[in-house]
């Protein structure tokens, strides 16, 4: 297992920010490195002042999508930016923002959670991702 998991997260819909953080936490508990991206609108996401609001569901989920969503979260499961959190305290996570998306965005970095570890280029992005999968959220 001693290539990275490395996700590119481009969605900032909370049901696939929550993909991503459950595919992470499984990874991370698995001893696998995992390196995430942040592109565009899950960037976003990951703002300080928008970690913690409703960020809506990708369109294909639908009334009954939010139905499920709302009853998991009344029971209790853990928000995305908490399973990431946990994440990172059960393994090697990495969570960089992409440095063209701060641009466009118009975000620096003192605007990001800190979830985030710091911003860098795809370069960097592929450097450390080596020869692991790399999965588009």
């Amino acid at each position: 297992m001693d290539e990275p998991l490395n996700l590119v997260l481009f969605s900032g819909t909370d049901d696939k920010l929550q993909a991503a953080a459950v595919l992470t936490a499984g990874a991370a508990a698995l001893g696998k490195p995992v390196n995430v991206f942040l592109q565009y609108w899950a960037l976003d996401a990951f703002t300080r002042a928008k970690i913690g609001l409703d960020h809506g569901l990708a369109p294909e989920a639908g009334e009954a999508g939010r139905t499920a969503v709302d009853a998991l979260a009344k029971a209790g499961q853990a928000s995305w930016a908490e399973t990431l959190r946990q994440a990172k305290d059960l393994g090697t996570v990495d969570i960089q923002a992409c440095s063209l998306s701060m641009d466009l965005l118009g975000l620096e970095e003192s605007d990001l959670d800190p979830l985030v570890d710091g911003v860098e280029g795809v370069t960097a992005f592929y450097l450390n991702a080596g020869e692991g999968h790399v999965v588009f959220i």
